[in-house]
Formats: C-alpha cells, structure tokens, sequence
C-alpha cells in the first residue's frame, strides 16, 4: 500500500493548471456578463455576426431574466473559493467538502458545455466564439478536477481518503441531472422575444403601403415590419408563418417587408470583418426587382428562396442559382430594367436606416418587427406563438 506523505508543495504543475483555466473562465463569463447588462456588444461580435446572432438571442438568458453568463459566473467563483481549500493543510473535512463541491460542479460543467453546443448548433444556427472558448475552458478545468479526485483517492491512506470512486462517479452524475434540469427549465421557460421601447421615438418611414412588397393587406390597420436578410436561418423560419398569423386576423394584419442586408456593402452598421451574409445586398436586390417586375409571382419566389432544397437543414440559395431563377420567372429583359430601378436601392437604405435606428449599442440582430415604437427579435416555434408574441410584446390589439 502507497503510504500518505504530506506534499510540501501545495502548488504543483496541475493545481496551477486548474487555477489558471478556472480565472480564465471567471474572466470570459465576467466580460460577457458586463456586456449583457450594459447591452453592448463584444469584440469582434458585431450586427451581423454569428456571436452577434448567439448574444443577441432569447437563449442568452434563463426565463429572461438572469444571464447565462451570470450564472456561469457564479458557478466558477464557486470552484475558485473551493479551489483554495484543498491544500494538505487544510483540515480533512474541509477538504473532502471541497473537493465534493467541485465534483459536482464540474459535472454541471460538462452538461452545461454539451447542451448550450447543441444549442449553438441545431437552434440558433450560428457559434458564438466567446461562449465556445468559456465552454472548452470549463469542460478542461472539469476533467482536471476530475482527474485529480480519482488521483487523490489512489495516494492516500484509506482512513484518509478524500473521496470514493463510488461517490466521485455519484456526483458527476447528479451534477450532469442538474444541468439537465436547467436546460429543460430554459427551453420551457424563456421567453419566444425581447421587447425594446423606445417610448418616444416611432420606427416609421413614409412608406408607400401599396407600393411595397407586403403580406397581407395595404388596407390592414396592424401593419408590421419586418426586417430580414435572405441568408438568415431564422428568417427562413419565421417566413412560413407570416401568411397564417394574416389569415388569423382575418385580414386586420400585414407584414411591411423589408430585405436589410447584413453585409457591409450596403449596410454600414454590419463590420467590414462580418463575412457570413457575403452577396447579401445582391439577393435583396433581385428579390425586390423581382416584385417591381411582377408583383404577382413576388410570393412563390419568397417561398422559393425559404424553401428547403433536400434533407433537414435549409441552406441559403446561392447568388447564381437567385439570378437564374428571377430571370425564369419574369423574364430576363423585366429583371434588368427592375435591377436598374433606383427605388430598389432607395428601399433597401429606408430598411438599413430602420435597422441602425434599432440597434443597441452596435448589437443587433434579425429577423426584427417593428410596431410603432416597440421591436422585438422574435424566435416563435409556430404561427400560434407568432400572434401571441405580437400581442403581447408589440400591442397589437388582440383579434
């Protein structure tokens, strides 16, 4: 049997290795609560960005109401102040507290890392690079402190153990239950929008209601704009419940639709260095000469645009693949007298003004609609949760 020796160096190569990662994540989830409560937006993340999309969506919170970050936080001060107590010469039930708290936390860790991936993956579409390395960090300092409570139990003397495998493996287990919890607790609980009011200030422009692409009625007395970019996942999302949440009102509803291009060829609130709505300004244009050309096939080429081309997972069409079929559906000559329209170009600024008028603190994200004063960033799962968030966050009378 291994005898126990006391370690005169309560500092060895891994302890300093677990410090390290355990300040550098208090440090990412410290910078990324700062910026939640100040709503400004990270380096490098701005409008536009897939970070931008990541931070600026309802999963960002719990319930709507804590950051995630904030409880990340929280959690990794609390690893911090257990972390201080595992020296040799600290008292055995003190140790063996510590070291079980960090168990289970880590477990919390690893879950937490595994659900807000998928997350970022399969229901935002977009990673956020911030959140990604605080994750990495975690699940590294969790398999450190793992690692080592599994180490300790081999060193000691069997009346001194700190921890049994049985009951590492027993709290790696309850920590990995809770995270869990928590992301079930998420998913069903926050909220499908973030309203913002301006209180004063109404996001109007004078605008020509039946002179613009338009779902529903020029006539409807609720009319909402939305602002979207063809290369937008969300977007794709939300289109298809547009013409239900009209019929729903029975005609008392339309949708102003606005392409704003999240590219900065067009839009000067997107960063130069924000490259993943490339040819964005260039669909917007076609979609828009498409509807000055013939109004009447606007909406099967929307449904075109959204519409998945094979599998499960929609893909943005190309600029080649946009062209050709604007030309096949209204001709090649209509097309390029449309594209030479200056009102094409004159809208697609009305929009971007629209959208600079709405970001916070250069952070902005879309699909947006706009009511009067209030805009809302919506991710609604059906046409259903559509109206009611338009009810409810934007005030529209209800039907």
């Amino acid at each position: 049997m291994i005898q126990y020796s006391q370690d005169k160096n309560n500092w060895p190569f891994w302890r300093l290795l677990f410090t390290g990662l355990n300040v550098l994540a208090i440090g990412l989830s410290l910078v990324l609560s700062w910026h939640y409560f100040t709503e400004g937006a990270m380096p490098g993340c701005g409008s536009g960005s897939s970070c931008d999309q990541v931070l600026s969506s309802r999963w960002s919170t719990l319930a709507g109401l804590i950051p995630v970050s904030g409880m990340a936080l929280g959690v990794y001060l609390a690893i911090l102040v257990a972390g201080l107590n595992i020296s040799n010469s600290v008292e055995l039930s003190v140790r063996r507290l510590s070291w079980s708290v960090m168990t289970f936390l880590g477990g919390v860790i690893i879950g937490s890392a595994i659900w807000f991936t998928v997350l970022q993956k399969w229901i935002i579409g977009s990673f956020c690079m911030y959140c990604m390395t605080t994750h990495i960090t975690g699940v590294l300092l969790s398999v450190v402190i793992i690692r080592r409570a599994f180490k300790a139990y081999e060193t000691t003397q069997k009346e001194k153990h700190l921890l049994k495998p049985t009951r590492i493996v027993i709290l790696l287990l309850t920590g990995l239950i809770i995270s869990g919890f928590v992301a079930v607790f998420q998913f069903t609980n926050t909220p499908s929008a973030d309203v913002h009011d301006s209180h004063t200030q109404e996001y109007t422009l004078n605008t020509d209601f039946k002179n613009a692409p338009i779902i529903g009625s020029p006539d409807a007395p609720y009319k909402v704009t939305l602002l979207f970019d063809y290369q937008c996942s969300h977007c794709q999302k939300l289109h298809f419940m547009l013409n239900e949440a009209v019929r729903q009102y029975n005609g008392k509803l339309a949708f102003v639709l606005r392409p704003t291009p999240l590219e900065h060829s067009c839009n000067p609130f997107i960063p130069v260095s924000t490259t993943n709505f490339k040819n964005s300004c260039e669909l917007a244009k076609i979609g828009l000469a498409v509807w000055r050309a013939n109004p009447e096939v606007f909406s099967s080429f929307e449904n075109w645009m959204f519409t998945f081309d094979s599998g499960n997972y929609w893909r943005p069409r190309t600029l080649e693949e946009v062209k050709m079929k604007a030309a096949d559906i209204v001709g090649h000559e209509k097309l390029e007298a449309a594209l030479a329209d200056p009102w094409i170009e004159r809208y697609i600024q009305s929009s971007v003004q629209l959208f600079g008028q709405t970001l916070q603190n250069g952070r902005g994200a879309i699909p947006k609609l706009i009511y009067g004063s209030k805009w809302i960033i919506p991710e609604p799962y059906n046409a259903d949760e559509l109206v009611s968030i338009l009810q409810e966050s934007l005030g529209i009378p209800k039907k």
